[in-house]
Formats: C-alpha cells, sequence, structure tokens
C-alpha cells in the first residue's frame, strides 16, 4: 500500500489528477459530438415529434412513477451518510431534501460534485455541519452510487456481455470477464470491511468505512436507485424489437456513466450518443423521442423542482429572520 500511496504522489506532482480528468471528459465530449453529428444528421425532427405524441399515456405515468421511486431512494444515500459520519440528529425530511435537491441540480449543472456539495452545505449548515462534515457526507453518498453502479454492471456485463459490447465495442468474452473481475472486486472489498473496520483520510478528514452488513445495505440502495431509472428508461424505449429489461438497463447504466465522467450538463449529448450507438435496433426517431420524454422527466421536471424547492426555503429563512430580528 505505501508503493501505492507514493506512485499516486508521484503521479499527481508530476502530471496532476486535474489534467488527466480534463482530457479524460474534453475526449468523451468530442467522440459524442462526432457520433451524434453522424447519428442526427439526417433526422426526421417532425417524425421525432410525431413519435413523442404517440407514447402512450400510461407509459409516461409509469416512466414517472419509476422516476419518483428513483429520486426517493436517493434521499438515502445521505441519510446512510449522515448516519455513517455519526450525525444521528438530522432527521429524515432534512436528509431528503439534501439528497432531492443536491442531486436533481448535480444531474443538470454538471460538476456534481461540487454542485451537489454545495447545495449539501447549504442545507445541511443549518443543522450545524461544517465543510468538513458535508464532505464526508458527500463521499459515503459517492461511495454509495459507485458501489450500486459496480454490482450493476458487474451482473449485466457478465449476463449480458453483448449489451456492454454495443457500447465499449469490446469483445463479448473481454465484457464477461471484465464484469466477472468487478463481482469478485466488490466482493473482496465487503469481506474486507466485514473482517476490519477501515478508515480513510487524516486528521479531521477521517471516515470510518461502513462495516461489511452496512455496505451490503448501501449496495442495495445503489442498486434500487439504478433499477428504477432503468425502468423508467425501458418504459419509454419503443416496443419494437424488445430487446429486454437487462440489456436496455445495461446500456442505460453504461451511458449514465459516460454523461457522469464528461462532466457535461445532465450528461447531455454524451449520454444521448451512447444510447443511440448502443440501441441501433430502434428506429432513431423513435428511440430519441423516448430520450427526450425521460430527460423531461428525470432531469427537467426535478431541476424545476429543487430550484422551486429551495427557493421557497430560502423565503422562509429570510423570514424567519426577520421575524427574529424584529421580536428583539
Amino acid at each position: 500500500m505505501n508503493w501505492l500511496r507514493a506512485a499516486a504522489r508521484f503521479f499527481d506532482q508530476k502530471v496532476g489528477w486535474h489534467r488527466i480528468g480534463f482530457v479524460v471528459s474534453a475526449t468523451i465530449i468530442a467522440v459524442a459530438a462526432v457520433v451524434l453529428y453522424r447519428k442526427l444528421h439526417d433526422i426526421n425532427f417532425a417524425k421525432v415529434l410525431t413519435a413523442m405524441t404517440t407514447v402512450e399515456y400510461r407509459d409516461v405515468v409509469k416512466a414517472a412513477i419509476f422516476v419518483a421511486c428513483g429520486y426517493f431512494t436517493l434521499t438515502f444515500y445521505d441519510l446512510f451518510a449522515l448516519r455513517t459520519i455519526g450525525r444521528d440528529d438530522v432527521p429524515y425530511r432534512v436528509a431528503a431534501l439534501g439528497g432531492f435537491t443536491s442531486y436533481s441540480i448535480g444531474h443538470n449543472v454538471g460538476a456534481s460534485v461540487f454542485t451537489g456539495g454545495a447545495v449539501r452545505y447549504r442545507i445541511y449548515s443549518g443543522w450545524g455541519l461544517d465543510a468538513i462534515e458535508v464532505a464526508k457526507v458527500c463521499f459515503v453518498a459517492g461511495l454509495t452510487f459507485w458501489l450500486g453502479n459496480i454490482a450493476v454492471l458487474g451482473l449485466g456485463f457478465a449476463w449480458h456481455p453483448e449489451a456492454a459490447s454495443a457500447i465499449d465495442q469490446l469483445p463479448e468474452w473481454t465484457n464477461r470477464a471484465l464484469g466477472i473481475f468487478a463481482l469478485l472486486a466488490l466482493a473482496v472489498y465487503v469481506a474486507w470491511v466485514w473482517k476490519k473496520p477501515l478508515v480513510v483520510g487524516r486528521e479531521n478528514w477521517q471516515v470510518r468505512l461502513p462495516s461489511g452488513s452496512l455496505t451490503l445495505l448501501q449496495i442495495v440502495i445503489g442498486i434500487i436507485d439504478l433499477g428504477f431509472c432503468s425502468l423508467a428508461m425501458y418504459v419509454l424505449v419503443p416496443n419494437q424489437p424488445d430487446l429486454g429489461f437487462v440489456t436496455v438497463a445495461v446500456v442505460f447504466v453504461s451511458a449514465t456513466l459516460l454523461g457522469f465522467a464528461s462532466h457535461s450538463p445532465g450528461g447531455l449529448g454524451v449520454f444521448d450518443a451512447a444510447m443511440l450507438i448502443a440501441l441501433w435496433q430502434y428506429d432513431k426517431e423513435d428511440l430519441l423521442a423516448g430520450l427526450l420524454i425521460f430527460r423531461l422527466l428525470y432531469y427537467i421536471l426535478p431541476f424545476a423542482l429543487a430550484l422551486a424547492t429551495l427557493g421557497v426555503r430560502e423565503l422562509m429563512l429570510s423570514l424567519q429572520r426577520r421575524r427574529d430580528v424584529g421580536g428583539q
């Protein structure tokens, strides 16, 4: 472990992780732009609008319910993180507000680590959390997110490697091997934290990682969240051909992670390009119609609701401060 830390410090000093991140993000966005041009330069937008109007109302309602369930699950990311760092005094309603608004705004604005962290700090500082504690909440919530993604993608790659091959263009046996490796690595991590509690960070930045049983709970929360979101996407893609839920889910989660890695607001362009490439079996106009409806339900409406909620909260806090000053 010491030589790994030394290598990481050397790399950070000589190259810089931020430069690598910028190059990766720029590359993903550039590739997505080329793909979108090739896929959409001859698109019939009138047909896309017609396809949107012909999507069955009940499918839109089901997708909206699945999205709502997904965001409800997201609230437990923050609740779990708060309990992990020992802040049992923060009630669920506050954790729900912090989780929903931070993810809704972070998903749309991009650079969710910073935007979501800023929203969380504004909410949790009212309950006495300082910047370090909010950073710990972001870390544990992010850990839950990634554990869930590793579990879902590991299962998906191992079970349906052809779905992953549609995005990464790797042979099916390679993707199956990657899926099995991811699941094994996840199992090793769970066994590791089950055997001995781990602490990461230094001094005030130390965070005790959840135990083995709680890590399993983290994974379950992440799987449920991604499952609901994948169901929302599944009911919005065209009915024919029927590729099956697992295939669509693997493609959806992979495309979402590419959008997340690009730091593009809402994964705009990157997510859509990945979906159009991987789900080539569908008619382009029909698939694009489903993607637009999903973006409305999962990104735009929650974003507007989060902004309105924070706006009302700030107004109420301002009025409360005025009353407190007037009563003195």
